[in-house]
């Protein structure tokens, strides 16, 4: 794996033909305009230079495996640069959903354990886990704004200063409390449409549900949305849209 990275440690590139392959299985991907695919790809390449990739359970990572989990990881920090991504090295790949045992204290002191099923999960300062079947099938499911690629590395990106609170790193006390503002509103209405949709027999939201299970959820739910079906989440958060631009597009200084 990775003959074509070794061959040039110094400035990486992606092989035509690898790069073209994986553009072809990612369509929401290849539709970039063609300077953010040359920068795609390049920190793309950068990205498998300073990144380990771990096959669990007997997963094989192969240099597709490797190149599609790396071109969707980029995409957020796209204008951001790759320093946003310095505190890990370690990427675990799994071929399928993981049951992990957890453990939960209530209120009142009482231990709970329960399983849950993970397409990825993200560590604070620590390596992310991602699901092979959910990686793979990412071209068909941004129709429905589902990334677990994207989900997995903003929360890397929200977990920066410490906290997964659904607001990544800001310039001022002042933003981050713009930010905080417009977030909660907008996941309050998110929750109060799955609460009806899910106990009252309301309508189906189009964002994934699992964003109303906390304020950081959401923001990852959303932005896997903003980035894979941008269309599809204007028309569904319109008031999130322009935050999102500003911090992913004009953050950098772009």
């Amino acid at each position: 794996m990775f003959d074509w990275l070794r061959r040039r440690p110094a400035a990486p590139a992606i092989p035509e033909a690898l790069w073209q392959d994986m553009l072809a299985q990612f369509q929401f991907l290849a539709a970039r305009p063609a300077g953010d695919l040359a920068r795609l790809r390049a920190l793309a390449a950068q990205f498998l230079a300073t990144k380990q990739f771990h096959g669990a359970n007997g997963f094989v990572i192969t240099d597709a495996v490797a190149l599609a989990i790396a071109a969707q990881a980029v995409l957020p920090v796209l204008r951001l640069g790759l320093a946003w991504y310095d505190d890990f090295v370690g990427i675990v790949v799994h071929p399928g959903e993981v049951l992990a045992r957890r453990t939960a204290t209530d209120d009142l002191g009482v231990v709970h354990h329960y399983d849950e099923v993970l397409s990825g999960e993200a560590m604070h300062q620590g390596p992310v886990m991602l699901s092979w079947s959910d990686v793979a099938s990412a071209g068909a499911a941004a129709e429905e704004g589902y990334n677990v690629v994207i989900h997995e590395f903003v929360h890397k990106i929200d977990m920066r200063d410490g906290a997964a609170d659904g607001c990544p790193p800001l310039p001022s006390a002042a933003a981050r409390r713009r930010w905080l503002a417009t977030m909660q509103a907008e996941y309050d209405g998110f929750r109060e449409r799955v609460v009806i949709a899910e106990r009252f027999g309301g309508p189906p939201t189009w964002l994934d549900p699992y964003g109303a299970e906390s304020i950081d959820e959401f923001f990852a739910v959303a932005c896997e949305a903003f980035f894979v079906n941008r269309p599809r989440f204007e028309a569904e958060f319109p008031g999130l849209v322009p935050m999102l631009d500003r911090f992913f597009s004009a953050a950098a200084g772009s």
